[in-house]
């Protein structure tokens, strides 16, 4: 069995010995009840991964020490963010989690007409941190190193004026397009999904306007929570690591 994964937003270097933070900690003595001298795998998103092991547990205080550095990335090659129309609850959660195991780059949480969800101030602040940490486990449990960062959610037009360069690819089950139809990228794709009930009409017109390409999943219409990994999956598959 492999060594269980923790991520850690701690500086890390070979010879380091410290204590896990509360969460990981409670983590690895409760859940995984680990034991000392089991050996674990930390990574702090830098890059790279650090072979560890725990050296005392008490209670929920768990003390590890690093032994070596390992330069392994498993990064895609295929470069996407992904422009997610923001879902309710447990909805936008699987999105990104899966997003993450599939190998998207970065995520952008828009905020659209028919997002079932709006947020503000400190509510966005306090999801958007739930989000990076679900990112986080999904790094833990898929392997990844480095992590892709969630940003703070953005009005679809407002997004659509400030939006790096790259090849705009919206979902539509309206599409002429299918992914197969499409040239391989030459760059960054931006691949952008529709929250419940998909875009208004002037949401289209200014994806339109944006010269984003509308591309559609087969004759089914797909759930919001399912429509972005489906589309993420045919990439990988067309384009990437699959």
């Amino acid at each position: 069995m492999p060594a269980p994964r923790f991520y850690l937003d701690l500086p890390l270097a070979c010879g380091a010995r410290f204590t896990l933070p509360p969460g990981p900690a409670r983590h690895a003595a409760r859940a995984l009840r680990l034991s000392e001298g089991s050996p674990v795998t930390l990574f702090n998103g830098c890059g790279g991964e650090y072979e560890a092991r725990i050296d005392r547990i008490h209670k929920d205080e768990v003390a590890v020490s690093i032994a070596a550095h390992r330069a392994v990335e498993r990064e895609s090659r295929l470069r996407v963010v992904l422009a997610q129309g923001i879902s309710s609850g447990e909805r936008m959660d699987y999105t990104l989690q899966k997003a993450v195991e599939l190998g998207v780059a970065a995520i952008q949480p828009l905020a659209t007409r028919r997002s079932v969800v709006k947020l503000a101030g400190e509510r966005s602040d306090r999801r958007v941190a739930h989000w990076q940490g679900v990112v986080a486990s999904a790094c833990e449990q898929c392997g990844r190193n480095r992590l892709p960062p969630v940003s703070p959610p953005l009005a679809l037009a407002t997004w659509l004026g400030n939006q790096t360069p790259g090849r705009l690819l919206f979902l539509s089950p309206h599409a002429k397009r299918r992914f197969a139809d499409l040239p391989p990228p030459d760059g960054l794709d931006i691949l952008i999904a529709g929250p419940e009930g998909g875009f208004e009409a002037d949401e289209l017109a200014a994806l339109d306007a944006a010269r984003a390409i509308p591309v559609r999943l087969g004759q089914r219409v797909l759930r919001t929570e399912t429509a972005a990994l489906a589309a993420l999956a045919a990439m990988q598959t067309l384009w990437g690591d699959f």
